[in-house]
């Protein structure tokens, strides 16, 4: 399915196929697809293609593979897309052929991956396409769906997007709440940096100008997040920084004003609504015996 993954990107065969087999197992229970088994004759075969309703950015193809092939390992899945391409409407992404029952079986399994994963990628495409006139990047957050984050953050990838930290234990990111309870911006940063090792990355969020110079002036961070900060603001902060700390914008981050927020010369812009907010990707399968 390595043909299948977005060029440049990497998605686990584990995650799929761990994903995958959850929701197969969610969707058939203990009984198995009770209507098809009902009204389709065993070894029956049947052909069928996936089609993207409206225009996107596909993301989740592997994922619709390995669920047909759950269920019928011999059956026959042609891809005419891969992830990471832009569609129009009602372009066939894959043709599928092999038993009948199989492909009816996985077919909400395979559409809810393609449809949700392509989703965020075509969002994230959205994105990054008002902000292409800068060198700002556009990146996810820590707020995905529960076991899926692996696959969101893929999608994200998928649309032009580049990936925050996956989990708690991959780079540090000293919140609010950390500062207050250590004492202040530099008790934070110093016990951080004492704690982690040199190849451990640490961000520091700040809510305005004079928490920023104290992060500058510790000299202990390496990115520094810009909460909640009006352009004018944020492009207060890029000067004081001076390029020496890399600088990510967050909070009221939209599709209107991602391009402002760009323009003030942040590095990163980051916005949870890209995995928990985008709609999914109309994307359907179509008998064809």
């Amino acid at each position: 399915m390595a043909d299948l993954v977005a060029p440049g990107a990497f998605l686990s065969p584990l995650v799929i196929q761990d994903a995958v087999k959850r929701a197969l197992d969610e969707d058939l229970g203990r009984a198995g697809d009770v209507t098809s088994s009902a009204t389709l004759p065993e070894g029956i075969s049947a052909k069928a293609k996936l089609v993207a309703r409206k225009a996107g950015t596909i993301a989740g193809l592997p994922c619709a593979a390995r669920a047909f092939r759950s269920l019928a390992p011999n059956i026959k899945f042609e891809a005419k897309a891969r992830d990471g391409d832009a569609v129009k409407a009602n372009t066939t992404l894959a043709t599928i052929e092999g038993p009948a029952i199989a492909i009816l079986s996985s077919e909400r399994v395979a559409l809810n991956f393609l449809g949700h994963l392509s989703g965020i990628a075509t969002l994230t495409a959205a994105y990054a396409a008002k902000i292409a006139h800068t060198k700002a990047k556009i990146t996810d957050t820590r707020k995905t769906t529960p076991g899926l984050r692996a696959l969101e953050k893929y999608a994200v990838r998928c649309g032009g997007g580049v990936n925050h930290r996956f989990g708690l234990d991959d780079a540090v990111l000293i919140k609010d709440n950390h500062i207050a309870v250590a004492g202040g911006v530099g008790q934070a940063l110093d016990a951080a940096r004492g704690a982690v090792g040199h190849l451990v990355k640490v961000e520091i969020e700040v809510d305005n100008l004079d928490q920023l110079k104290d992060v500058l002036a510790n000299g202990k961070a390496d990115v520094v997040l810009l909460d909640n900060m009006d352009p004018a603001k944020l492009r207060e902060a890029v000067a004081l920084c001076k390029g020496r700390i890399v600088t990510e914008a967050s909070g009221g981050v939209t599709l209107e004003t991602v391009a402002a927020i760009a323009e003030t010369g942040v590095d990163v812009i980051s916005s949870g609504a890209l995995t928990h907010s985008a709609p999914s990707l109309d994307v359907a399968l179509d008998i064809e015996i």
